[in-house]
């Protein structure tokens, strides 16, 4: 009963945004909600790290396709935890846009909606419905790209829903050759994600072969797989910041469980091959990323490249197929979830602090607002995964795994362009925090520098801080500890790509 009550919140929340009470009303539900939707998920997903997987006892209608399991309680907790810390950001970052109250209730009302078809992902069963809802984030979050109504998010918007429907179009062939598979071969079974793999041996390759791949281009169009990707920059360099910490930080990672939940029906079947094209989409995805990093111009279409770069890790890891490498996968999708949504806030805050986006533009930060520098170097190092911070240790195990496994060849190219994208970033945001001002003065260079001119701090609101703290607190612990509890879901939510 607890994950259908995760579902009906934010959908309680976003009818009662739209009552126009005062100022923060609508601000202070969608926190309350949120907060309501991470303490329910960190129950579930503490049960379920106990063991076992929980299913609705409600056995009505479509409820009988609700499941969980320790991979969709894991995707479910990231889901719940980015949101909260959005959500808490977002009451600062849209104050400061001085918005009227009419447009403020409709971003939180497409907010609270986008949060939920991002909930109702890993908590579906049955695949067609969850191709549903993940056509259904692409709705509310479209409305969210578009929000700011300038020609730049209206094109960016249009982009992203022209290829994202695309990419529908062919995933929904896709699920539907894999029901027609299940039919051929004469299971009797629901066609649920655990239906599939008990029918896979039975299936004929060559149409679960098919959807397969379908599905894999189909998805990995919403997931930012090269070369798909080219709705992801600009979608995400035009949101405004809480909803880029969405889209980056765990819608994709939502989309991409769709596809690696194939993946245990494909090793059902004998000669699948999804593991080599996993590995041979992840390494084009990374590789491109690393080298666009290195000339892009915006620091959120920064950002936005360096996730297409870690859904490609991600499907890397599980590409090389050890066991280590899918729990090293799991990891890598926590510490992206996390890292990724920091980064956002912080780009966000460097947003309010200089108001442009532009790379060049922005020098000397951390003397304007010392607590966006300290965020964006800290965001770009976790990013990139330097020691000691959680993308660190998860980069490092997934390398590890391939070199148990024996494939040098793809964890050597991994890591030079894992190498080639910290430094990418790191040049950039060194620039930003770092760099001394350009000296647009014409006179005479002795009259230049005589004076150092006094330059303004600017002070975060609080509610951007406070999202930042929380955000930060798993990017630092990650990197050190992980806690039992977690320990536990991660090795649950491996054990669900071998099935």
């Amino acid at each position: 009963m607890s994950v259908i009550i995760i579902l009906l919140l934010p959908l309680v929340a976003a009818a009662l945004v739209c009552i126009p009470f005062k100022k923060y009303w609508a601000a202070g539900v969608t926190v309350v909600s949120s907060v309501a939707v991470l303490v329910l998920v960190a129950r579930v997903a503490w049960l379920t790290s106990a063991g076992g997987s929980i299913t609705s006892a409600l056995k009505i209608g479509m409820l009988k396709w609700i499941a969980v399991d320790g991979l969709s309680a894991l995707i479910l907790l990231l889901i719940a935890f980015v949101g909260t810390t959005a959500a808490i950001f977002s009451v600062g970052y849209m104050a400061h846009e001085n918005l009227k109250p009419w447009k403020l209730r409709l971003y939180y009302a497409n907010y609270n909606l986008f949060v939920f078809s991002m909930l109702a992902i890993p908590v579906l069963a049955e695949p067609t419905l969850v191709w549903i809802v993940v056509e259904l984030t692409t709705l509310c979050s479209a409305l969210l790209v578009s929000f700011d109504n300038t020609r730049e998010a209206l094109e960016a918007a249009w982009k992203y829903v022209v290829l994202s429907l695309m990419g529908a179009g062919m995933a929904l062939f896709g699920f539907l050759v894999l029901f027609a598979a299940m039919q051929a071969s004469g299971s009797d079974g629901a066609y649920t994600w655990d239906g599939l793999i008990t029918a896979a041996p039975m299936m004929p390759p060559v149409l679960l072969q098919t959807a397969f791949l379908l599905i894999l281009i189909g998805l990995g169009t919403k997931v930012g797989l090269v070369p798909m990707h080219t709705w992801l920059p600009d979608a995400h360099s035009q949101a405004p910041s809480p909803v880029c910490a969405l889209l980056s930080g765990i819608e994709t990672s939502a989309i991409l469980y769709v596809i690696l939940r194939l993946f245990p029906v494909m090793q059902a079947s004998p000669n699948s091959h999804a593991e080599t094209w996993a590995l041979v989409f992840g390494l084009i995805s990374v590789g491109t990323a690393a080298f666009l990093l290195l000339q892009v111009r915006d620091y959120k279409r920064m950002f936005a490249f360096s996730t297409v770069e870690h859904m490609g890790i991600i499907l890397t890891a599980v590409g090389l197929g050890a066991s280590a490498a899918g729990y090293s996968a799991m990891q890598q999708i926590v510490s992206h979830s996390v890292t990724k949504s920091f980064c956002f806030f912080a780009a966000g805050a460097a947003l309010v602090a200089v108001g442009t986006r532009e790379i060049a533009a922005v020098r000397g930060l951390i003397r304007k607002s010392p607590a966006t520098g300290v965020a964006l170097v800290l965001g770009g190092l976790a990013i990139t995964g330097a020691s000691p911070l959680a993308v660190f240790l998860s980069e490092l195990s997934i390398l590890k795994a391939g070199l148990t496994q024996k494939e040098y060849v793809a964890t050597g190219l991994l890591a030079i362009f894992i190498v080639i994208a910290f430094f990418g970033i790191m040049l950039h945001i060194n620039r930003m925090v770092f760099g001394a001002p350009e000296n647009k003065n014409n006179g005479p260079p002795e009259k230049n520098h005589s004076e150092p001119q006094p330059v303004e701090t600017f002070h975060l609101p609080f509610s951007c801080r406070l999202a930042l703290i929380l955000a930060a607190v798993p990017v630092l612990v990650l990197g050190v500890y992980i806690p039992k509890p977690l320990h536990d879901l991660l090795t649950q939510a491996a054990a669900a790509l071998t099935k």
